[in-house]
This record gives structure tokens, C-alpha cells and sequence, in this order.
């Protein structure tokens, strides 16, 4: 078996790759998610070959984007939906989008702490995408993921944000179904900062619903029921609901997928969900170009060594922004 290493470890070759991961070997999947994370040019390339082979074996699994206000219990609800989940049979692989952690790039034992039960799971597979501070190198690698993860055979893929705000707009773009995880009684304040983030979810999910916090996540829920009906929903066909749970006593975890299922159902038949995956395949390509065009910019050894100093111009007041971005644009183009 031909080998080439990366971050200093021996990686399989592209067929090799290939065959363990469809044949659902983790270590294999393990590794050739470690290959689309790296940012070498050869592995990047070597990536690419692989993620074309695994192509015409994804695409399908139901990919369920999950994010929530801090302390929501939204880890716990999705490690009480992927238990439930894995007893109906489901293979279930959990992967989380965090831009803000470019120390630890998301600590993967970070992920299997919060989630013990679930990872212990032979039919889970946790991982978190690479971040670097890059929120869209996050995106397209989680993408990637995604590919492979399908092409193992998992069922369904839930995509947990830990960030707050652009996180949930580009996730939104690469699932099937986004779930919000809201906490009731936190006041208007706080749930303004997620209004945003409602208008773009197919579903709300109060959680919390025990004890003597039942008559306040009742309340929110039909307040939000009521709400929503004023809101335009993002997925054609479908009206947003409301649903609550206790992902500590797990409760109301079976109504949620009875939900997403339902959604899976009606947007099939109507021929959303297949449009929508077409469209996120172009968004896909776009986002590509984008990235590349901006990183093939940034490391122009001529705009390295202009940007400084229209930098120092800008912050002297010596310089319109607009006129230091146009200059620049002009060198790059030369």
C-alpha cells in the first residue's frame, strides 16, 4: 500500500481511502477527513480524487443543522435525538461548526465530553470541522465532511454551530432541515439577538420544559406559534414550528423527529428538497471561488508588499479606503 504522510503520519492511498470508507471503517473516515482538512496543496488535490470517488455514494442521508442560545442544553438535546436515533437503527454523525476556536481548532475531546454517551456509540461518529478563525474554510471543509460521512453510510448528519451569527447562515446553506434551540423566560433582550437566526429555521425547539420552567416554555411556545404565522417561512411548503422538549429527561425528543420527517416527507413530494440541494451544490461552487480568489489575493507577493502601506495611508487619513482598494485591485490584476 503506497503511503504519504501528513502532519508527520502515514496516510493510505486514494483507493485505499476510498474502500475504507465505504466500508464504514471510522480509523479510515478518521483519516480521510484529516486529508480534506489539511491545507496542503497535495493533499488537497489528493482529497479532491478521493471526495470524487466517494460523490456517487452520498447524498443520502437526511442533514439536520442544529444551533441554540448559550446554555440551552443543546448539546444534551442532540446527544438525547442521536441516542434515539441510533436504537431506531440510524447511523448518526455529528458534526460541529466552531469559527471562534482557531487554538484548539474545536477540540474533538471537547466534543466526546459534553456528548459521552453518544460517542460511545459504535453507530456515531463525532467530529469537529477545522477552524483556523476562517468561518469560510470551516464551511467547505464541513461540506467535504459531509460527502464522506454520507458515503460511510451514515444516516443522518447533524451539524451543530457553536458560534453565534454568520455560523448559522452558512450552515443553513448546507442542510436539509435548521433547528433552533431556544430556552424560555430569558427576555426579549436576549432572544433578539437570534431573530435572524428564526427567520432562517424550520423548526423551534424550547427546551428545558421540566420542573417548575413547564408553564413558562408553554407560554413561549405558543407565543412563538403565533408569532411565526407573521413570519414567511424559509422552506417553500413549510410552515416553521414550535416544539418543546427535555433533552435531560428525554422527553419530546421522538416529536422532533417525527417533525423532521414530516419536513423530509412534504418538501420531497413537493420537490423543495431536491431544489434545495441543487442550489446548495452551486452555493458550493460560488463559495469556492470566492475563497480562492481571496486567499490567491492576500498571497500575491505584490499585494504583500503594497498593503501595508496603503494601510498606513488609510490609518493616517492619507487615503480613501475605496482608492487603497482600488489601487490594490489594479496590482493584482497586472
Amino acid at each position: 500500500m503506497r503511503e504519504n504522510k501528513i502532519n508527520g503520519k502515514k496516510q493510505p492511498d486514494i483507493n485505499h481511502l476510498v474502500k475504507g470508507v465505504l466500508a464504514n471503517d471510522r480509523k479510515i473516515l478518521a483519516k480521510c477527513i484529516t486529508l480534506i482538512e489539511s491545507n496542503s496543496e497535495a493533499h488537497r488535490k489528493k482529497a479532491e480524487k478521493v471526495l470524487e470517488k466517494l460523490l456517487p455514494y452520498s447524498g443520502n442521508s437526511v442533514r439536520v443543522g442544529i444551533t441554540g442560545i448559550p446554555g440551552s442544553g443543546k448539546s444534551t438535546l442532540i446527544e438525547s435525538l442521536g441516542l434515539y436515533l441510533i436504537k431506531l437503527g440510524y447511523k448518526v454523525a455529528v458534526l460541529t461548526v466552531d469559527p471562534s476556536s482557531s487554538v484548539s481548532k474545536g477540540s474533538i475531546l471537547g466534543d466526546k465530553t459534553r456528548m459521552e454517551k453518544l460517542s460511545r456509540k459504535t453507530n456515531c461518529f463525532i467530529r469537529p470541522s477545522p477552524s483556523g478563525g476562517n468561518l469560510g474554510g470551516v464551511t467547505l471543509k464541513t461540506r467535504e465532511t459531509i460527502i464522506a460521512c454520507e458515503a460511510a453510510g451514515y444516516d443522518i448528519i447533524l451539524i451543530e454551530t457553536v458560534g453565534v451569527g454568520q455560523s448559522e447562515i452558512t450552515v443553513r446553506s448546507m442542510v436539509d432541515f435548521f433547528l433552533l434551540v431556544m430556552i424560555a423566560g430569558t427576555g426579549d433582550e436576549l432572544q433578539g439577538i437570534k431573530k435572524g437566526i428564526v427567520e432562517i429555521a424550520d423548526a423551534l425547539v424550547f427546551n428545558k420544559a421540566d420542573g417548575n420552567n413547564i408553564p413558562k416554555v408553554k407560554l413561549s411556545q405558543k407565543e412563538f406559534t403565533i408569532a411565526l404565522h407573521y413570519l414567511e417561512s424559509y422552506t417553500k411548503g413549510w410552515q416553521t414550528k414550535v416544539l418543546i422538549a427535555s433533552a435531560l429527561k428525554g422527553e419530546g425528543i421522538k416529536e422532533i423527529w417525527q417533525m423532521i420527517k414530516e419536513f423530509v416527507k412534504v418538501t420531497k413530494k413537493s420537490g423543495v428538497f431536491n431544489k434545495q440541494r441543487k442550489n446548495q451544490a452551486l452555493q458550493w461552487m460560488y463559495d469556492l471561488i470566492n475563497e480562492n480568489l481571496k486567499n490567491n489575493f492576500y498571497n500575491n507577493p505584490i499585494i504583500k508588499k503594497e498593503i501595508k502601506t496603503v494601510e498606513s495611508k488609510i490609518k493616517n487619513g492619507k487615503m480613501l479606503p475605496t482608492l487603497a482598494a482600488e489601487i490594490l485591485f489594479e496590482k493584482y490584476l497586472k
